[in-house]
């Protein structure tokens, strides 16, 4: 796994912990003012976890593209052949 891979989803972890705080504070009885707060983080919060989603999905797609690019410099350098540029 790609360094910036592992990066979004630990970024993606620590925002669910965060959401669920905010959504704990929605579950508890009723206070305006606490409610309020929390339901905007809540939903700024999963906004940036729906951005992180979409971030590691393209990260998905891009690694296996780099992993192969690396493995064709391998080979080219482990056989002395000239590498085709693509």
């Amino acid at each position: 796994m790609s360094e910036r891979l592992e990066a979004l989803k630990k970024a993606r972890e620590r925002m669910i912990e965060e959401r669920d705080t905010h959504a704990k504070v929605l579950a508890a009885p009723f206070d305006r003012d606490k409610a309020e707060r929390a339901r905007n983080k809540f939903i700024e919060i999963q906004m940036l976890i729906d951005a992180l989603d979409r971030a590691i999905s393209g990260e998905e797609l891009i690694s296996p593209k780099s992993a192969a690019r690396a493995e064709g410099d391998t080979q080219h350098l482990a056989t002395g052949t000239e590498k085709s540029q693509p």
